[in-house]
């Protein structure tokens, strides 16, 4: 996700007062923040039990108003793309 100019102090307080509830819906294994400051760009890594259990917590989110919230300080929709672990 692109942050908005001006907007990531804001983002900051809205993701530490809601990490903790994607960490705690069923299913979330692991939710990672990376921030490149130069791009403006927050890239969220997180590992859940399967990807019914992540759609499921983004309709939860989507239902509940804060996927509204999280798309008024970024440009633009998050990317989500879906990774299958490998064990070698």
């Amino acid at each position: 996700m692109t942050v908005k100019v001006e907007a990531f102090d804001a983002l900051s307080v809205f993701l530490r007062e809601n990490l903790p509830n994607v960490r705690g819906f069923a299913g979330a294994f692991l939710v990672n923040l990376f921030y490149d400051p130069e791009t403006r760009t927050v890239l969220l890594q997180e590992e859940w039990a399967s990807k019914e259990h992540h759609m499921a917590y983004l309709s939860f989110i989507q239902d509940a108003g804060a996927m509204d919230a999280l798309l008024g300080f970024v440009e633009g929709a998050p990317e989500v793309t879906y990774y299958e672990r490998l064990v070698m």
